[in-house]
């Protein structure tokens, strides 16, 4: 298994094996004070066969997963309501509900589907809201992970982002020996799991761009280290750095205009600015440590980059147009690997004492540094995009997972493979079907 080796992080990837199987999850710490909410399996009763997916199932296991949320058992149930007039308000009190869902999945034509759903405040007795929505066959996943985006903010003010997408590197050992990369898509919990590119060479620092259809990434094909950019619908890749020496770390302007990333063509790793356009650069930092890891801010206003100029591996912000650098993390001897929250307020890193290396966040305004997993070897974090869970890559069992950790530290899942590695993970902006 790979150690965090400083900030030479940037130049190697050092994983073993990966399976194919979709990401399962399991939740490793709950959320006291959840709120207990119904979902009632939704009526299917009308269709010539069961609908591929479990629509209701779906939208429970992703309220569960935000930690803000605590599903009632089916077998809890008095009762099964799919319409309005079937619900018993009263019912649902006397078992501690907050809030009910109720629905149906109804057959609209070959490979069609109509999924309605309402939503109530049982303690009020009035509906919140209420949908219906068509879907293909393929896309009633799309649809479970939408209605659950819709309820999880109208019941908590903020955006859902269920319905989004991650990224990873997995790596597996293929029949002849050699190891097998994989850039791989996945939907936010895990399903639906495809694979962008494969490769015999190392594959690392995939960054998504703004609007959710490119990634950036570095690739070592024919043993040298090249950024490319990606179209996840077309699978069409272009190079766009591969300078002598060092091409790392890409990550995106805010705009989609520009990437950030480190070179060594003038011999030490520096931080650049690339313009997608044509290519033009400009360096940003200047000087004999190693600066590496940049990420813009949400605004495009400054960089946060990795610096070892005080002596270890600290974080540093600067203008976007370059000048002067200003240290921003104290707590231990290694922070590393920064991502913003998407308003901009808070630092997620990678954050190492005492041989041991966790997820912690800083906010930038009141200097308040929090150490949020309790791993042995945990790095890459990336903020979801409504800022409410930080994922990342750690170890259990002796092999590498993805986990994630609410943005308050209070709730925490593990995504694994039955057999294998997965790493660098990073969440997808909102928007991206």
């Amino acid at each position: 298994m790979r150690k965090l080796s400083k900030i030479c992080l940037l130049l190697l990837l050092c994983v073993t094996g990966a399976a194919r199987a979709a990401l399962t999850i399991e939740i490793t710490r709950g959320m006291e004070g959840a709120a207990p909410i119904a979902v009632v399996p939704f009526d299917t009763s009308n269709n010539p066969a069961p609908p591929p997916q479990d629509v209701s199932g779906i939208i429970a296991a992703d309220l569960a997963r935000s930690g803000r949320f605590a599903p009632m058992d089916e077998a809890d149930m008095l009762s099964r309501p799919s319409s309005v007039a079937q619900v018993r308000f009263r019912d649902w009190r006397t078992l501690g509900v907050d809030n009910l869902v109720i629905g149906k999945v109804e057959t609209a034509g070959s490979g069609r589907y109509r999924i309605s759903f309402r939503l109530f405040d049982v303690y009020r007795g009035r509906q919140i809201t209420g949908h219906s929505i068509p879907a293909t066959a393929r896309q009633l996943r799309y649809v479970a992970h939408r209605i659950a985006d819709i309820i999880y903010e109208k019941l908590t003010g903020e955006p859902g982002a269920f319905a989004t997408h991650i990224a990873y590197v997995e790596v597996d050992q293929a029949p002849g020996g050699h190891k097998e990369y994989r850039l791989q898509l996945a939907d936010s919990d895990g399903f639906n799991a495809r694979t962008l590119l494969t490769s015999r060479d190392p594959l690392m620092s995939p960054a998504w761009s703004p609007d959710g259809r490119r990634l950036a990434y570095v690739s070592f094909e024919q043993r040298r280290a090249s950024v490319f950019v990606q179209d996840t619908r077309s699978g069409k890749r272009r190079k766009v750095a591969a300078f002598e020496g060092i091409n790392g770390a890409p990550a995106w302007s805010p705009d989609g205009t520009h990437l950030a990333l480190t070179l060594s063509r003038d011999g030490n790793p520096e931080i650049y600015t690339l313009r997608l356009a044509d290519g033009g650069l400009t360096r940003l930092t200047h000087g004999p440590a190693i600066d590496t890891e940049p990420v813009w801010s949400p605004d495009g206003r400054s960089i946060v980059f990795t610096s070892d100029r005080g002596g270890s591996p600290q974080l540093y912000r600067m203008p976007a147009a370059g000048g002067r650098a200003t240290r921003l993390t104290f707590e231990g001897h290694y922070n590393a690997s920064a991502d913003f929250s998407p308003d901009g307020r808070v630092l997620a890193m990678v954050s190492g004492e005492g041989g041991r290396y966790r997820i912690a966040t800083l906010d930038l305004a009141s200097g308040l540094f929090r150490v949020l997993s309790d791993g042995a070897l945990d790095e890459s974090p990336s903020f979801a995009p409504n800022g409410s869970m930080i994922i990342y890559a750690t170890e259990a069992g002796h092999r590498g997972v993805l986990a994630a950790v609410s943005s308050d530290g209070r709730f925490r899942q593990r995504f694994s493979v039955q057999k294998g590695d997965v790493r660098e993970p990073v969440w997808s902006p909102f928007g991206r079907r």
